[in-house]
């Protein structure tokens, strides 16, 4: 079995016109900002599109289903919660330089978990350009010094964006999605987010947006790298992965010929996300289902093997 949700559209201040066309979705939505393709966080979980399980939601799967669905070391780890969020995001404006905690801060300021996470670049405007990391040390007492002044920009690496960029984001690292980014999301299942700066920016109200500068500086990795963009070798019709840890492993693939994916020896769900072309999946079981641009199909744990014909590229990740 393969399953499809129904996505959840959320319309924000930043959100910009590209999710809907490239979804092929025909409804009208101002300023969709995301698409959660599949989340199971508390009251936003996504429903089941299509097929006997119609209408359900992902942790009612996950209940139902136990290790069939996730695989039995996660489900031990997780329980009934689906452990990744997957999202498209599109921002017309720059969204707040954020950071997340580990799952230890977290827990220590009373939260479930943290949150660790990655971007895919897609077909982003030409000039694109997103922060991730620091590029110069600085102390905690600098960076609260630094967000009050309005110049913790300057503490931070800036990147000019490209479809195919990887940008692996540790809890702990600063980030922030910027003005033309187009992309795909993968984390943790999550909502803690420690909003750093806003650009003094007001919401509809009037008001500005809450900041939480004494968490976030108890967050932050203050480690400065020379590089913050994933490295990899694109190549044809083969898996290429991009990243691997604790919390997922990703590969990207860009196919033209027919390819069948191995899952036999892997306990864990697979979640694959189209993002250019299509084409269409079969599993061992004799189950087909279209896979084009804008789509994510769920893989239960019990999957041996997928077929895949077209012409598509896609990421694929699984815990």
């Amino acid at each position: 079995m393969m399953y499809k949700f129904q996505p959840l559209l959320k319309s924000t201040l930043w959100g910009g016109d590209k999710i809907i066309p490239f979804k092929h979705l025909d409804l009208q939505q101002e300023r969709v900002g995301e698409s959660w393709e599949i989340s199971g966080v508390k009251d936003n979980e996504t429903l089941v599109s299509e097929g006997p399980c119609a209408g359900r939601k992902l942790n009612e799967l996950v209940a139902e289903m136990k290790e069939k669905l996730v695989g039995k070391d996660n489900y031990e780890r997780f329980g009934d919660e689906f452990p990744l969020l997957i999202k498209f995001i599109d921002a017309r404006q720059d969204l707040s330089i954020q950071v997340h905690p580990t799952d230890e801060i977290a827990h220590r300021q009373g939260k479930p978990r943290g949150k660790t996470e990655m971007w895919y670049i897609m077909n982003s405007d030409p000039d694109a350009k997103l922060y991730s990391g620091l590029k110069q040390q600085i102390t905690p007492e600098e960076y609260k010094e630094m967000v009050e002044n309005d110049t913790i920009c300057d503490a931070l690496a800036q990147y000019a964006v490209k479809e195919g960029d990887v940008f692996f984001l540790p809890a702990g690292r600063i980030h922030a999605i910027g003005t033309g980014c187009f992309l795909a999301e993968i984390q943790q299942t999550s909502d803690v987010t420690y909003r750093i700066y806003d650009f003094k920016r007001k919401d509809k109200d009037g008001n500005y947006r809450q900041l939480h500068t004494r968490e976030a500086a108890e967050s932050i990795n203050y480690t400065v790298e020379k590089d913050y963009r994933t490295a990899y070798e694109p190549r044809k019709n083969e898996g290429v992965q991009l990243v691997s840890c604790p919390y997922f492993t990703t590969a990207v693939y860009d196919l033209d010929e027919p390819m069948t994916l191995d899952y036999s020896e892997l306990d864990s769900f697979v979640i694959l996300i189209a993002m250019k072309g299509e084409g269409t999946l079969t599993d061992d079981e004799g189950h087909e289902t279209t896979f084009r641009e804008g789509e994510t199909v769920l893989l239960p744990a019990t999957t041996k093997e997928i077929r895949v014909k077209g012409s598509v590229k896609f990421l694929e990740t699984y815990v």
